[in-house]
């Protein structure tokens, strides 16, 4: 049974390189401009990967202008944890992190255990297909969550 979207939705996990970025990207894509979302890592000691821009061109989510920021960050970009209606963790870390920062709130926070694809595979071809894996993981909770892609309103 899929739920209504949330007006505001953060992804997180390591350090917003990977995973909660490429989520960001696909929910946009998927359902458009009506839930705001945004990402971030524990830490952001990273740039965007180039795999998960790779992965996330063939499903036509751009991902190369995205800048990797933390929990701590955010403040300062104007985003305050308390302002979103669900905060979704996609590592344990940043789950732990993310408890951590909304004990104070009520605030959902959901664990979805996505593979990290980062070090898998010998090759390009198969460091591809785990980031693949990594993205499908998150369409398939994506769209058990809130439905088939609307394409966005």
């Amino acid at each position: 049974m899929t739920q209504p979207l949330p007006q505001s939705v953060l992804f997180c996990c390591d350090h917003n390189a990977v995973r909660s970025p490429m989520a960001e990207g696909l929910m946009k894509k998927f359902y458009g401009t009506g839930t705001y979302v945004q990402s971030v890592g524990v830490t952001n000691d990273m740039e965007i990967d180039g795999f998960s821009i790779a992965v996330c061109q063939e499903m036509g989510v751009e991902l190369s202008r995205h800048r990797s920021r933390s929990f701590d960050e955010m403040e300062d970009w104007g985003d305050d944890l308390s302002s979103f209606d669900l905060v979704i963790a996609l590592s344990p870390a940043s789950q732990r992190r993310a408890l951590e920062l909304t004990r104070y709130y009520h605030l959902d926070v959901e664990y979805w255990p996505i593979l990290d694809p980062t070090g898998l595979g010998e090759t390009r071809e198969a460091k591809l297909e785990s980031y693949r894996a990594a993205r499908d993981q998150i369409i398939n909770r994506l769209t058990n969550r809130w439905g088939d892609a609307t394409g966005g309103s």
